[in-house]
């Protein structure tokens, strides 16, 4: 849980300054390579040695990125050829493999302008680059690669000799070539599950079309960016052509979630909702009108899975790594877009735009008798309605009876946070003003009324709160809480009628957690972020003998003190779940849902949580 969130944060810093320090780096770079210095440099030879220990990607890490480089043919025209801006950008993903776990690379055709063999050869032995190093990377013909009339049954062209099937076989990322070998599919592996780049034609003819489908149909369970030369035209437009790929392949296919293509400028995007229902994000980017043909500019599609989102960002590595010499007017402008076109986020909720096809089972329910680890003191889960006592699992006693307020009741849900061991939770009404609901209270005779928790103690509870929570009518509401003036167990330094301990939910909302320890005359507080509405959390309050930590998710939160903390101090007094008591009287009722709640006489470690 926070470890690979956690490990996300750090890899969002490291992404963001990796780029970052590659403006600072070719700098330096460049002027130690003045002596190789044309009018257009390409990067220093260490940058592609560099990419050597990064061109394994991290297949599991949630955070990946997709590259997208458009329509390059103004720097392969005739006599007019210069491979190094292309080169630059493809180093660039070699220097910069590790730090932004680039997967994969996707050109979006017109790579020459007019498809001939000393063009297309040119561009050949720049790919060469990443051929040498096993990156895997995906080309497609567009309108200038080949004669712009035809379809994917024209039979031979130079391009089909340089960047045909046999380019590709023997690569781990290579899925399988078409009959005509114009359209070819390739599967990487990120975010822990496998993606595929359906690479297709110019134009795709009825035997291309049939090809397509049964590639889709024979990977079900794999979404799909799908990369041709022409579909989109503009923001929210298709051309005719788009529009047929729309009808006759992607609107029935949920795999496609993601279409890139070229050919048309500047760039846009559209969004169609599919036979699904589900969104297809359809984006047009091309550069060709830009300085120098566009300089070979790349996009970088930085998916992030826990984020929910694609971060799209459009760099010229070739400017960047001119730097150094002093840049003109027009390179200036170039080395980096930050238009709304250029610049972009788009929020995906991978799990359930891919769950039409791809559903991620449920985690079934687990056992009680899974729960009662060693020190367990008091276990409750709400697998149906409360009749009157709900019964303390752990076998120790300390069984709860329903206390109505105002003619308040408890309900029931199956609802339940996706990882709780119990599938069920109890739906509490409270409301502050007239004060109404329902709430729990462990039974006079329970244990755990008198446990003082010397030696230290894990408090964990799964809670969700309503969309209409509002702060004024349901805020300081316990999850789990002591009753027990926090003045009857000595003098003290604060408010004397607080309650001896609370796991409650603030204004904000969010958790806090307040206790008075053995060792002290005052309440000491842990203070969690705000939390979501109509999101399932998991808190854990984590005391070892000396200090308490509470948990979010799994992961710390920043406002735990250091100042020691032993024990919970108890007036004999009831424990209560969904009920909070000030000055010895029930003050405020939960508003939300309540999952699981376990009580362990011992510090536990997050890998010993409910969650796990």
């Amino acid at each position: 849980m926070c470890t690979s969130h956690d490990h996300s944060q750090g890899e969002a810093a490291q992404a963001g300054a990796g780029r970052r320090g590659f403006l600072r780096a070719t700098a330096l770079l460049g002027a130690a390579a003045t002596a190789a210095a044309t009018a257009g440099i390409a990067l220093p030879a260490v940058a592609e040695a560099a990419g050597e220990s990064g061109r394994h990607p991290d297949p599991d890490s949630r955070r990946f990125t997709l590259a997208v480089m458009p329509d390059t043919q103004y720097l392969f025209d005739g006599p007019s050829i210069d491979r190094k801006p292309v080169e630059a950008s493809l180093r660039y993903l070699l220097e910069h493999g590790r730090d932004e776990n680039i997967v994969f690379l996707s050109h979006l055709g017109d790579l020459t302008q007019n498809g001939t063999r000393d063009e297309v050869a040119a561009i050949g032995e720049a790919f060469g680059i990443l051929d040498r190093r096993g990156v895997g990377y995906s080309v497609l013909a567009g309108n200038h690669d080949v004669r712009s009339s035809t379809d994917d049954q024209r039979g031979a062209t130079p391009y089909l000799d340089v960047f045909g099937p046999e380019r590709f076989r023997g690569k781990p990322t290579f899925g399988g070539a078409s009959p005509d070998g114009y359209h070819t599919f390739h599967l990487f592996r990120a975010a822990g599950r496998v993606w595929m780049v359906l690479a297709l034609d110019w134009r795709l003819s009825a035997q291309g079309y049939a090809w397509a489908k049964d590639v889709l149909a024979a990977h079900p369970k794999t979404p799909v960016v799908l990369t041709t030369h022409e579909l989109v035209v503009g923001d929210d437009t298709l051309s005719a052509y788009g529009q047929q790929l729309w009808d006759r392949l992607i609107e029935d296919h949920d795999q496609i979630f993601l279409t890139l293509n070229g050919h048309y400028w500047p760039a846009g995007r559209a969004v169609r909702k599919n036979a699904a229902g589900n969104e297809v994000h359809l984006h047009l980017t091309n550069y060709q009108n830009r300085y120098f043909g566009g300089a070979a500019m790349i996009r970088l599609y930085h998916f992030d899975l826990d984020r929910k989102v694609i971060d799209v960002e459009t760099v010229s590595p070739w400017i960047l790594g001119r730097a150094a010499q002093g840049l003109n007017e027009l390179e200036r402008q170039e080395i980096e877009l930050s238009g709304d076109a250029d610049r972009f986020s788009v929020g995906i909720d991978f799990e359930e735009r891919f769950s039409g096809f791809d559903p991620v089972p449920a985690r079934p329910a687990r056992p009680a008798s899974k729960m009662l680890i060693p020190g367990t003191v008091a276990y409750w889960r709400f697998e149906s309605a409360p009749s009157g006592t709900v019964r303390d699992l752990s076998g120790r006693g300390n069984d709860l009876t329903v206390v109505p307020v105002g003619g308040g009741t408890l309900g029931w849900s199956p609802d339940h946070h996706p990882d709780q061991p119990g599938h069920g939770s109890l739906e509490f009404q409270g409301y502050k003003s007239p004060l109404k609901g329902a709430f729990l209270r462990t039974v006079d005779a329970a244990p755990l009324n008198s446990a003082t928790f010397r030696g230290g103690y894990t408090i964990e509870a799964f809670y969700r709160l309503p969309a209409d929570w509002d702060a004024g009518h349901n805020a300081w509401s316990g999850l789990v809480s002591r009753t027990g003036r926090n003045g009857s167990v000595g003098q003290v330094t604060d408010d004397p009628d607080e309650p001896l301990a609370t796991l409650s939910i603030s204004d904000g909302p969010g958790p806090q957690w307040a206790v008075h320890p053995l060792d002290q005359q005052q309440l000491a507080t842990n203070w969690g972020d705000e939390t979501a509405r109509e999101t399932w959390w998991h808190l854990a309050v984590v005391n070892d003998g000396r200090h308490t930590v509470l948990y979010v998710q799994g992961c710390p939160v920043a406002r735990n003190p250091h100042a020691p903390a032993v024990g919970i101090a108890s007036a004999g007094l009831p424990w209560l779940l969904g009920g909070y008591e000030y000055a010895g009287k029930i003050d405020q009722i939960l508003y939300g849902r309540l999952g699981d709640v376990r009580i362990v006489s011992r510090a536990l470690p997050v890998t010993s949580f409910m969650t796990h």
